[in-house]
């Protein structure tokens, strides 16, 4: 006798696992254009190299010792490949209770964190549904309420510092479910159909007395710009390509170096458009995206975040194949000066490049810390320098190109200036304690105050500066290690990379200060 009779029935409640919540719910859910969870995975994997773990965990009804009907648990978890590297993914299954713990979620959620830390690979999370407690009408079945503990949540955040977590939402996500898309190193959510709120609409309505849908609450026009999430996009699709390019710049785990890929990009390559690119009229701003195409391998650029801390730009990107953090100005908002949401970006990003050893290319145009009642009001100062602390505490290699302006408190802290880091300056630097303009109002108030012609003294005061202004005064002096042609800034840069990844195994290993979320 073999057992045949028992591989015929583990087929069996294998196939019944993937017909999920039924015919009718999967037919709902994908009426709202949404794909169901499995659709997900196998579109993000590499083709047929999904293994799954715990198929036939769910709940069973039995008649006469026969199982009768089976109803799989709404999260589905396993390991995969993508571009060849395996990862671990989970995700919620909405057609099956929404999603909620309720559905015999909570021990597979707690096993794909598990088998991500230990294996030490990427986890990604697609989150669609609550992954709390469900519907209060588990308490009714069961008789009594709990004190909650998020769970697996001491792997969830251990998980920070060892390994890449990224988190899509693609539904209705609330509570727990919100936290876990937030707790990830890249967050992204789909227009129309997600929504990431703390509480939903009718818990809202009764703590609050708003009455909101759950796209006023928090869809895409709340989180475009709040920061909870890192990047919206079009489309699942989109998403997922999202996915694989933010993973292809990151090892596997801190104990790696990031993957070195073969560029097609000249490292020499010298762009005459940045000899021109920073106006000569200090207060005109530039689009630093074109700018930063013309020095990184072309293609490779990869913003996170682009509408929080809006002055602020933070891009992965490439030199000669090797990933690196790339930290830059958006001189059209607020003129790049460092905003309290700004601020939060920085610091988060730079955590991000040393938990897992990216370089840091620092592009500075920073006229300083935003100013006036409202930055007074948002804690400004406090935020800018927790940003700067994160700056000086990482070890990864840094370096500095001075596009113009470098001001104040936040102009001196977008570099450990103690410490041996390469730092370039275009002819186009212009720095201090701060700007010229303003501080000859500050220090020859009294001298403009009696004059009869203020305007007049105020032009001469400023045309005696602009010769003292210059950076190449700063150079005599050796204030200014270097002063280079901005069309030399890539082939620098490429060979600059070189020596830092050479510096980074020292560095392999768990960062004493992992990236919080």
């Amino acid at each position: 006798m073999n057992w045949q009779p028992e591989v015929d029935e583990l087929h069996k409640r294998e196939e019944l696992a993937k017909l999920m919540g039924g015919e009718e719910r999967v037919a709902k859910h994908r009426a709202q254009g949404k794909l169901t969870v499995r659709e997900r995975i196998d579109q993000l994997l590499d083709q047929g190299t999904f293994h799954e773990t715990g198929a036939l965990a769910g709940k069973a009804i039995y008649e006469e010792g026969k199982m009768t009907d089976f109803r799989p648990a709404n999260f589905v978890l396993g390991t995969g490949r993508i571009e060849g590297r395996k990862v671990v993914v989970g995700g919620d299954d909405f057609t099956v209770r929404g999603g909620a713990a309720d559905g015999s979620v909570r021990g597979k959620q707690e096993y794909a964190e598990r088998m991500a830390h230990d294996l030490k690979v990427p986890i990604v999370r697609f989150v669609d549904g609550t992954g709390g407690g469900g519907s209060v009408k588990f308490l009714s079945n069961e008789g009594y309420t709990y004190v909650p503990v998020n769970p697996a949540w001491d792997l969830v955040v251990a998980n920070l510092g060892r390994i890449p977590v990224v988190a899509a939402c693609l539904g209705s996500v609330a509570g727990l479910g919100a936290a876990r898309v937030v707790t990830a190193h890249f967050s992204v959510m789909v227009e129309s159909n997600s929504q990431v709120m703390v509480a939903g609409p009718p818990v809202v309505k009764f703590g609050t007395g708003e009455d909101l849908t759950k796209e006023e609450l928090g869809g895409v026009l709340v989180h475009r710009a709040s920061g909870v999430v890192d990047n919206v996009v079009k489309s699942e699709q989109e998403a997922f390509q999202q996915i694989k390019t933010f993973l292809s710049f990151l090892p596997s785990n801190v104990w790696q170096l990031p993957p070195v890929m073969p560029s097609n990009d000249d490292p020499q390559r010298k762009e005459e458009k940045l000899v021109a690119v920073i106006p000569r009229n200090r207060r005109r701003p530039y689009k630093i995206r074109e700018l930063l195409s013309m020095v990184f391998d072309q293609g490779s650029l990869f913003e996170m975040g682009r509408f929080f801390g809006a002055g602020t730009v933070t891009m992965l990107a490439r030199l000669d194949g090797h990933p690196v953090g790339v930290i830059a100005p958006d001189p059209f908002i607020r003129g790049g000066g460092l905003t309290d949401k700004g601020a939060d970006k920085l610091e988060r990003f730079v955590d991000l490049c040393q938990t897992f050893h990216l370089p840091i290319v620092n592009l500075v145009d920073q006229p300083g810390m935003d100013i006036g009642l409202n930055a007074e009001k948002r804690g400004t100062i406090r935020r800018g320098a927790r940003a700067i602390a994160a700056i000086y505490q990482a070890t990864v290699p840094m370096l500095e190109v001075i596009l113009r302006r470098v001001f104040g408190v936040g102009g001196a802290g977008m570099i450990n200036g103690h410490a041996l880091h390469l730092r370039y300056a275009w002819p186009s630097g212009d720095w201090g304690s701060l700007p010229l303009e303003g501080g000859v109002q500050a220090a020859y108030r009294r001298e403009l105050e009696a004059s009869s012609d203020p305007e007049a003294l105020l032009k001469e005061i400023m045309d005696g500066m602009e010769s003292v202004r210059s950076p190449f005064r700063t150079a005599e002096a050796f204030g200014i290690e270097e002063i280079i042609d901005p069309r030399e800034t890539r082939p620098l840069l490429c060979d600059w990379v070189k020596d830092a990844y050479a510096l980074l195994p020292e560095l392999l290993g768990p960062y004493q200060h992992a990236m919080r979320p």
